[in-house]
């Protein structure tokens, strides 16, 4: 039986909280022809384009912009506001996506998102820069998640591995681009163009999906925004994320401030949990929450993409501090990382269609990155260009396929009128967890050089070369421990059939 949805003109909206039942008196609704598709999918994968580019983009141009604007002590807000806003907004976005439909809610994401661009290029000091920065990533926040539910609405999910594949590649595509155009532009040119760049690339996605949308089918029911649970969470996630960006860098993980938001997070999400339980119609709803597939495969999620953000932050950390590597050989080990991720993602993306135990194919490729880790662990200092590069490859190609696999479980696994919440929680946690993996990784590294005053600048750590070795030996077990309870999360996983007809010419 397909879960294709209907079009948009042959959809009843039920009552709130009543049972949608399908229309008896009407013919089976047409499905989305080949054209439609594609120019949906290229819209979209556009508007996820700019999401991606947007996070690597900005930090070959922190000098330059510090140097332009000033506030040099300032510059890690650039970066942080997005992330913030991204993480903080990205399950708000799906929820209303729920609410009032794909096309209008991902048209205003863009639209915030080019706004927010303009602010940036044309900020005239450094803190009306990062201001800029927040409202360019809560546009940012609404692009992934929508774009992942649009394929959902579009397609079967005997479909969606293919399309959801091709998405990771261009995903990680960018992020791997975003680094390279932004130094060129800065270099070359000017680092406003890193902004001004969004302009004509955010007005052809915007132009192809208002289109493209038109036909898209929809689910939306009415329902009721949570705005306490709304709040409540997003408080949550940014004092928490706060002390995650400061922690260790900016201040002492034991100092009063750090140690003050993580108890007021603590206090939050305990505000956000209650909420949950007594609200009508909370914010992520308990059949997402409290579901076996979902709640397994948002834990896999966690760990897993978790995981891979953490291994991209510190792989040229270590390939210049213990391996002694320069600049462009620690770049090339990143690209072979990602390289790995890459290839990873678009077999299973097309095992997945063709094996009926497709859950084998993540959980082999999990062990195989575990054996890598342990390879890294096992001799964090004497690893050749050669044996770490391979190594890397076969640690991205084991962990890839965490990307496209846990957004189509967990889009499986829910009503059609879930499909944009439980997509934004899923993105919400995933992100989440890189952040929390990231810090506990810097925690190990940090850890490993002594300071007598509680804080480590990025500099002495730099500087501390072979005497990081143990601490990422320990980094390397921590990420290798994080990916057995992905494992264990997956197996727990309810493996249910990806139902619809399959387009062979797609």
């Amino acid at each position: 039986m397909s879960t294709r949805a209907a079009p948009e003109h042959l959809v009843s909206v039920a009552p709130a909280g009543a049972t949608a039942e399908p229309s008896r008196a009407s013919t089976a609704p047409r499905p989305v022809d080949h054209a439609a598709v594609r120019a949906v999918v290229a819209g979209i994968m556009l508007a996820m384009f700019l999401s991606a580019l947007e996070q690597t983009i900005v930090a070959p141009a922190l000098p330059a912009i510090g140097r332009s604007l000033g506030g040099i002590d300032e510059l890690s807000w650039v970066v942080t506001a997005y992330l913030l806003a991204v993480t903080a907004t990205t399950p708000l976005f799906g929820k209303l996506s729920d609410i009032y439909g794909r096309r209008v809610v991902l048209l205003w994401a863009i639209g915030i998102f080019i706004g927010g661009s303009i602010a940036c290029a044309m900020a005239p000091t450094i803190w009306i820069l990062v201001f800029a920065r927040a409202l360019q990533g809560i546009g940012g926040g609404g692009l992934l998640p929508i774009a992942q539910t649009i394929i959902a609405d579009l397609l079967s999910p005997q479909e969606r591995p293919i399309v959801q594949g091709r998405t990771s590649i261009m995903f990680m595509s960018a992020s791997i681009l975003g680094p390279v155009l932004g130094g060129f532009l800065t270099d070359q040119l000017h680092w406003s163009l890193i902004f001004w760049i969004n302009l004509p690339l955010g007005a052809a996605a915007l132009v192809m999906s208002e289109r493209a949308l038109r036909q898209l089918p929809r689910n939306e029911r009415p329902h009721q925004l949570d705005v306490i649970g709304a709040v409540l969470m997003v408080a949550a996630a940014l004092l928490l994320m706060l002390a995650l960006a400061w922690g260790g860098t900016h201040y002492a993980w034991r100092s009063p401030l750090i140690l003050g938001l993580l108890a007021g997070s603590a206090i939050v999400w305990g505000l956000f949990a209650a909420r949950l339980l007594s609200a009508r119609e909370p914010f992520i709803p308990l059949t997402i929450l409290r579901g076996r597939v979902t709640s397994t495969i948002t834990c896999a999620a966690f760990f897993g993409v978790g995981t891979i953000i953490g291994i991209t932050i510190y792989t040229p950390l270590y390939c210049e501090t213990v391996l002694g590597l320069s600049a462009s050989s620690s770049g090339l080990a990143l690209i072979a990382f990602m390289a790995g991720t890459v290839v990873g993602s678009l077999t299973a993306a097309r095992l997945m269609v063709r094996l009926e135990h497709y859950m084998r194919v993540p959980l082999v490729a999990l062990l195989f990155a575990v054996a890598a880790l342990g390879a890294l662990a096992a001799d964090p200092v004497n690893q050749s260009i050669e044996r770490l590069l391979l190594l890397l490859f076969v640690l991205g190609c084991g962990v890839g396929p965490m990307y496209p696999l846990s957004t189509i479980v967990m889009q499986n696994a829910v009503k059609p009128h879930q499909l944009g919440t439980a997509t934004g929680t899923l993105n919400f946690f995933r992100t989440l967890g890189g952040a929390i993996i990231v810090a506990v990784f810097g925690a190990l590294v940090l850890g490993g050089v002594p300071d007598d005053a509680g804080v480590i600048t990025l500099e002495r750590l730099a500087a501390a070369h072979g005497d990081l070795a143990p601490a990422f030996r320990e980094v390397f077990i921590a990420a290798a421990i994080c990916l057995a309870i992905a494992f264990s999360s997956l197996l727990a996983v309810e493996e249910r059939p990806l139902h619809g007809p399959l387009r062979r010419s797609e």
